[in-house]
C-alpha cells in the first residue's frame, strides 16, 4: 500500500508499506481522503521534530470504508463508511479521572504521536470510530474533524443566541468557527488580512475586517454600540492577534484561544482585569462534538464547497502544502485510496 511519510523539515516521501491485519480491539479502515490542516504544517516545518518520530505517517482528518475487523469485533461491519476522533487516552491520569479524556495528560494524538490517515489501509482502535451516513460524500466526510474543532470551540464559549462574536482568523478553523455560532445564532465578524480570504468570507454572507486598514477595535466598539464583543475567538496564531483581543471584548466577555502558539505571547492584563475578562484554551474535542459535525455536515449548514479549496493525489501532498503557507488554499485534501 502506498504511504505519505514525514522524514524531514519540508520533506515528505511516499512510500510503499506492507498493510497488517487489525489486532482485536481494532479496525482497519481503508482511507478514502484526508485533510492537510495547521497542526500538519507544524509537522511539515519540523516544528514537532521534539515530540515525533520520523519517519511519520501523519493526518489525521479523514473518511474511509471498513475493509477488516479485529478478532472477536461484532459492533461493526465491514462496508460502513467511518470517521476517526483520532485520540487515545490512558484513563487513569487526573484529567481522565476528572472526566477530560479528551485532553488526557498522557494522550496519544493518532496522527502525530503515532502513525495516522495518510496511508491507505489504516489499523485504529474500534473506539475511535464514528459512524457516517451512507449517503454522504466521503471527500465531504474528511471534513468532520476540523467541523468538530470548531463544534467544540463554540461549546467552550458558551456563546449565547444573539451574541456578537469576533473570529480573528480567517483560515478553515475560523470559518468554520464562524459558521458553527452564526447557526447557534450569534452576529459574527471575522477579522482577516488577507484579501483572497476576506472575499470568500464576505461571499460566505460574513462581515470583515482587514486590521492593517482598519481600526479593529474603533469598528467593533461601532459595531457593538460600545459594549464590546460577547465572544472574541482567537484562531490566527498571531502575536499581534492576541495582544489585541482583549481590546475587543465586552465587561465579563469572553476570549477563547483556538491557535496553536509556537511561543509565549504577550497578554494585557490590566485589561483582562479591568473588565473581568474570560480567558478559556480550546484543544480537539469530544465524542459529542463529532456526533455534532456529522450532523452539521448531513444537513449542508457547513460551505464545503468554500471550503475545499481542492483534492489531489499523494504525490502532489508537497505542493499542497506550499499553497497551504501562502494562504492560496482553505483546506486540501489527499486522495488516499481507491474507495467506492
Amino acid at each position: 500500500m502506498r504511504t505519505l511519510q514525514y522524514t524531514a523539515p519540508r520533506t515528505l516521501v511516499v512510500a510503499d508499506a506492507e498493510p497488517t491485519s487489525p489486532a482485536a480491539g481494532c479496525i482497519q479502515v481503508g482511507v478514502a481522503f484526508a485533510g492537510l490542516c495547521g497542526t500538519d504544517l507544524h509537522i511539515f516545518h519540523g516544528d514537532m521534530d521534539a515530540r515525533v518520530t520520523t519517519p511519520l505517517v501523519f493526518g489525521h482528518e479523514m473518511s474511509g470504508v471498513i475493509t477488516a475487523l479485529g478478532p472477536g469485533e461484532q459492533e461493526w461491519s465491514v462496508g460502513e463508511r467511518v470517521t476517526v476522533m483520532p485520540l487515545s487516552w490512558d484513563g487513569v491520569c487526573p484529567a481522565c479521572r476528572a472526566g477530560h479524556e479528551h485532553i488526557c495528560q498522557n494522550l496519544d494524538f493518532i496522527g502525530i504521536d503515532s502513525p495516522g490517515a495518510l496511508q491507505e489501509k489504516w489499523n485504529v482502535p474500534a473506539s475511535t470510530l464514528v459512524r457516517l451516513p451512507s449517503s454522504m460524500p466521503l471527500d465531504v466526510a474528511a471534513l468532520v474533524e476540523p467541523v468538530a474543532v470548531a463544534v467544540h470551540d463554540v461549546r467552550r464559549s458558551e456563546l449565547a443566541e444573539g451574541d456578537r462574536v469576533v473570529v480573528i482568523g480567517g483560515g478553515p478553523i475560523g470559518v468554520l468557527i464562524a459558521t458553527v455560532a452564526r447557526h447557534a445564532g450569534a452576529e459574527v465578524v471575522v477579522i482577516e488580512v488577507d484579501e483572497r480570504r476576506r472575499s470568500q468570507i464576505s461571499d460566505l454572507g460574513f462581515a470583515t475586517v482587514d486590521p492593517r486598514t482598519t481600526d479593529q477595535a474603533a469598528w467593533i466598539e461601532e459595531w457593538t454600540e460600545g459594549a464590546g464583543a460577547d465572544v472574541v475567538f482567537e484562531v490566527s496564531g498571531a502575536a499581534a492577534a492576541v495582544a489585541g483581543a482583549t481590546g475587543l471584548a465586552k465587561v465579563r466577555g469572553t476570549i477563547v484561544v483556538v491557535a496553536i502558539h509556537p511561543q509565549p505571547r504577550e497578554l494585557d492584563l490590566q485589561r483582562v482585569f479591568w473588565r473581568e475578562l474570560r480567558i478559556l484554551g480550546a484543544r480537539v474535542y469530544r465524542r459529542e462534538d463529532f456526533e455534532r459535525a456529522v450532523q452539521l455536515l448531513s444537513e449542508g449548514v457547513i460551505p464545503t464547497d468554500t471550503v475545499i479549496t481542492r483534492i489531489v493525489d499523494l504525490d502532489e501532498a508537497q505542493a499542497a502544502f506550499t499553497d497551504l503557507e501562502s494562504g492560496r488554499a482553505l483546506k486540501v485534501l489527499v486522495k488516499v485510496g481507491e474507495v467506492a
